[in-house]
């Protein structure tokens, strides 16, 4: 029997009650917008004038002889989140989105970026900057060919455009008139000047071996033992993604924001191994690690990083061929090595390495899991008591949540920048609070917190989406569906080299059926200590097939524009499926460990199978984390745990929602009394 909501009408009341004691939050989504329509512009005080920046960077394209100069938002190493010493784009425009690029020309600048920062973009560019809702080189071109004459030159910094960047700006501009131009020096850096922040300086420490699943000799006789068997026999691998160099030798530093990495290159041959890097970062220890004392095979020799693209270009001038991955190096690296004698796989065997876990790396990223798991349990109950009292705010709730984080062992930092979404600002899929713009938590609305940490044997990201006070039936529906996809793609079977893209419809199964859907990917790979979104796992069309060690997150969601949004995130291990007939088949053992929000799931939409395995992953959690609780002496969160954790049936949730709502509407009542 579907369990009737009204049948707990008498304490909705309370809940309803209390809620007119607090003012409902500001709708700030629309509030602190440009408007350059008016006379004078209307500028809020979150934008940057950029008028001094752009004059200069154009006296700079003049000398230059460019009639557009083009300003990614990345890194020389096409880095997801990038170091205060290259956020060029942000310098430039005052725009602080982390994806977006920026077109300049002698009359006009645009700055493209998708639907996740058209927001941001008018709350902190100024009038200078015409705002472009698309992405993609195609059409930054077309706006190009209407913009500059012909004849003109475009330029761009090839250390910060990939390979595919280039030959998508390159061919797009051929036949018109107009030619791409590389320019060594970067233009924004000139203008820059000494107002750029440094290169960062921390140490670059290597990790203890128990917290590594295999040593960095280990791992360069695996990559050495793939070029071997290669058909095209290359004699060196150049890797210069950060977290590929990174777990390659076990080292770590802070040169990124939320990823441990360190600006680096590394030339990986038969004979010797070359890493790039600032050398005076790397202690006498460290180099005794690395073996750096000496020039054999198995001694790294370090090179400065500066170095890198005149030392490749001296090896290629050789009999030999470079085994690169297309999709992950710049321009700049590519162009010095002769086209014959480039091995090009669209991703490294480093990329493709790394994304299987070992036995003990499966662990250390299961342990790192269940820990992290208290303080994300730590914050809901925190928040079921402190919302009914109108304190908490999306920003200082996300502070909380860090707090807490930073008490577990191991802790190394979050993995992300917390997204924190209270009521409408949730149906922005990658929404986070300022401390300057944010909005009250409250009863009567849902809220979404997607986070993770960074600990020395794993990395974390897990969301949910909870709501204190009466959801309406379109919300439980709606949140029920999204449980229904995070669970059927969990526990589905599925044969092994199944493309992730070919799940994903799974996920998003009991949406389509009414007619919902959702913007973003379905998950994404997950590293030891290293990335949040470790590319090339999880379900994009970009994807490697599904194999068994890979860690990836399945995140389906639903987001109502100006209302709500809804995702539950959990990140989960591909393991050998046991299946009655004999055959290679996969499946999912999710390890994250928090449960969902039992205000908000509709029972009668579940088929017994999944109920069956809600309440079969519910005892995971209590066996999991309950005894982590209890030897910390957290006997609050124990007893939530327990409450959260009932096996669900068709009559089981009003129980615990009213023991819930008992809890919470006493503490409303005596607030309000006060």
């Amino acid at each position: 029997m579907a369990w009737d909501p009204w049948s707990c009408w008498h304490w909705l009341v309370l809940i309803c009650v209390c809620a007119w004691g607090h003012a409902r939050p500001v709708d700030l989504r629309r509030e602190g917008m440009r408007n350059c329509s008016t006379i004078p512009h209307y500028l809020p005080v979150t934008v940057v004038n950029t008028t001094e920046q752009l004059t200069a960077l154009r006296q700079q394209m003049h000398t230059n002889n460019l009639s557009a100069y083009i300003i990614p938002n990345t890194d020389a190493h096409m880095s997801e989140y990038i170091g205060e010493h290259d956020k060029r784009l942000t310098w430039i425009t005052g725009f602080t989105g982390s994806s977006g690029t920026a077109v300049v020309t002698m009359g006009k600048a645009g700055l493209w970026t998708d639907s996740r920062y058209w927001i941001q973009a008018e709350q902190e560019m100024d009038c200078n900057w015409e705002l472009h809702k698309e992405v993609g080189s195609a059409p930054i071109v077309s706006w190009l060919l209407t913009e500059i004459p012909a004849g003109g030159r475009v330029g761009f910094d090839p250390l910060l455009f990939s390979i595919g960047t280039w030959k998508s700006y390159d061919m797009a501009l051929k036949g018109s008139d107009r030619e791409l131009v590389s320019i060594k020096t970067n233009l924004v850096d000139l203008v820059w000047g000494s107002e750029r922040p440094p290169v960062p300086n921390q140490p670059i420490y290597f990790l203890q071996e128990n917290f590594t699943g295999s040593t960095w000799q280990e791992k360069v006789s695996s990559i050495r033992s793939q070029m071997q068997k290669h058909p095209k026999a290359p004699t060196a691998v150049l890797l210069s993604m950060l977290d590929e160099i990174a777990w390659l030798f076990n080292l770590r530093s802070s040169d990124i924001p939320y990823n441990p990495f360190f600006y680096s290159y590394t030339l990986l041959t038969n004979s010797f191994i070359r890493l790039f890097v600032d050398k005076s970062r790397i202690n006498s220890e460290t180099l005794q690690y690395l073996n750096s004392s000496c020039t054999g095979p198995m001694c790294v020799q370090l090179e400065n990083y500066s170095q890198v693209y005149d030392k490749v270009q001296a090896y290629a001038s050789g009999a030999v061929r470079i085994w690169i991955g297309t999709s992950n190096t710049m321009y700049a690296l590519y162009k010095v090595i002769p086209e014959d004698k480039v091995v090009a796989e669209t991703y490294s065997p480093v990329m493709i390495t790394k994304g299987v876990k070992n036995s003990k790396e499966q662990d250390l990223l299961r342990d790192s899991h269940v820990r992290d798991a208290v303080p994300v349990i730590r914050y809901l109950v925190w928040l079921q008591k402190n919302v009914p009292k109108g304190i908490v705010n999306e920003f200082s709730g996300a502070e909380q949540l860090d707090s807490f984080r930073r008490e577990e062992k191991f802790f190394s930092g979050p993995s992300f920048k917390t997204i924190s979404a209270s009521g409408l600002n949730a149906a922005m899929a990658h929404y986070s609070p300022t401390k300057e713009i944010h909005r009250n938590l409250s009863s009567n609305e849902m809220y979404l917190v997607d986070s993770g940490g960074q600990y020395w044997d794993g990395t974390t990201d897990i969301t949910r989406t909870v709501h204190w006070g009466t959801p309406s039936a379109f919300q439980k529906e709606a949140y029920t569906r999204v449980l229904i996809g995070n669970i059927d793609l969990s526990r589905l079977i599925f044969p092994a080299d199944t493309s992730g893209l070919k799940l994903e419809a799974f996920a998003r199964k009991a949406l389509w059926d009414v007619g919902l859907n959702y913007g973003h990917g379905t998950g994404h790979g997950i590293g030891n200590f290293l990335g949040v979104h470790e590319w090339p796992v999880g379900f994009q069309s970009s994807s490697i097939t599904m194999s068994k060690g890979m860690f990836t997150s399945i995140e389906p969601g639903y987001y109502q524009d100006g209302e709500f949004g809804i995702r539950l995130e959990d990140v989960a291990l591909v393991v050998e499926a046991k299946t009655k007939y004999p055959g290679t088949y996969l499946t999912f053992e999710v390890v994250s460990f928090v449960p969902y929000d039992r205000n908000l799931i509709d029972v009668s939409l579940l088929s017994s199978e999944q109920l069956q395995y809600l309440n079969r992953y519910y005892q995971t959690i209590r066996e999991k984390v309950g005894p982590e609780l209890q030897r910390r002496k957290l006997l609050e969160e124990f007893e939530w745990l327990q409450q959260h954790t009932e096996p669900l049936s068709a009559g089981a949730p009003c129980t615990t929602f009213l023991a819930s709502l008992v809890a919470v509407s006493t503490i409303a009542i005596l607030d309000w009394s006060i």
